[in-house]
């Protein structure tokens, strides 16, 4: 009887160890097929959203126009997994700078994003351009603040990653 219970304890510690040696993401299982059944319009509908949320955080007084892209395009995550990429504009008045609008916006984001669903952090671009990056590492939703043309801040958005569904080939506008 010692032996058979000692026997299914085995078993059981094996069975535990080899399913969990199956996992390959950091991502919990049931999050990770969430994330990849998403199709690449809400993928788009999402990211066009939180771009526009964030475009929200800079003051109205300085603003004279967002305008958003219509449409983006897919760019490869992996072999399986793609993300819709895609831009926002900001128009600023003529006496706004857009370096100081960018660093008000930081500013903004980190007291927004108290939920830590997103990573806000900064540098310069190599050309040594003030830039914001607001992030999730966990689905690789990410979004590049900073100056484009003079007077002009682009927020270029990249969704999370999703697996397209079959027959839909990623090249073109999305």
């Amino acid at each position: 009887m010692k032996i058979s219970n000692f026997a299914a304890y085995i078993a059981a510690i094996v069975t535990i160890g080899g399913v969990s040696s199956c996992a390959t993401s950091d991502i919990p299982r049931e999050e990770h097929n969430v994330v990849t059944q998403v199709r690449w319009q809400e993928a788009k509908a999402s990211t066009e959203k939180e771009a526009l949320e964030i475009a929200a955080l800079i003051p109205k007084d300085k603003i004279t126009s967002i305008v958003q892209k219509e449409t983006g395009v897919l760019l490869s995550c992996s072999n399986t997994e793609h993300n819709w990429n895609g831009s926002t504009s900001i128009t600023l008045t003529q006496e706004s700078e857009a370096e100081s609008v960018v660093k008000e916006l930081e500013t903004a984001a980190r007291a927004h994003y108290t939920d830590h669903r997103f990573e806000v952090s900064s540098d310069r671009t190599i050309q040594g351009t003030f830039r914001v990056e607001i992030s999730d590492p966990a689905t690789s939703e990410m979004y590049l603040i900073r100056e484009d043309d003079p007077g002009v801040i682009r927020i270029a958005s990249g969704s999370p990653c999703f697996t397209l569904p079959e027959g839909i080939y990623p090249g073109g506008d999305f």
